[in-house]
């Protein structure tokens, strides 16, 4: 599949994005290949291929899940305007209509 000119301008319209005419150009062409490059891909048969995560083959390195800060949760809320059983509380920002 091949983009040209008028159809990256109306993408960048749809996406809302400021392009000049010789920036479309240049970008059609790069659409253009990267869209070259899915059709090859896809031309590729991947039947047997099963799906993987990651192409390594590497286990995940986990560390030990301990708590590493004391709980400043008070001292924290200490300084906050407004708190009500533990929560912050904030003034509306959304009005109900």
């Amino acid at each position: 599949m091949s983009l040209n000119r008028a159809d990256v301008e109306k993408i960048a319209h749809l996406a809302r994005l400021a392009i000049t005419e010789d920036e479309a150009e240049a970008y059609a062409s790069d659409l253009s290949s990267i869209l070259a490059l899915v059709e090859q891909m896809n031309a590729v048969d991947t039947q047997d291929v099963s799906p993987m995560a990651h192409p390594l083959h590497m286990a995940q390195r986990l560390r030990v899940d301990e708590v590493t800060e004391v709980d400043q949760r008070e001292r924290f809320q200490s300084t906050a305007p407004h708190i009500e059983a533990g929560l912050y509380l904030v003034p509306r920002v959304i009005e109900q209509g």
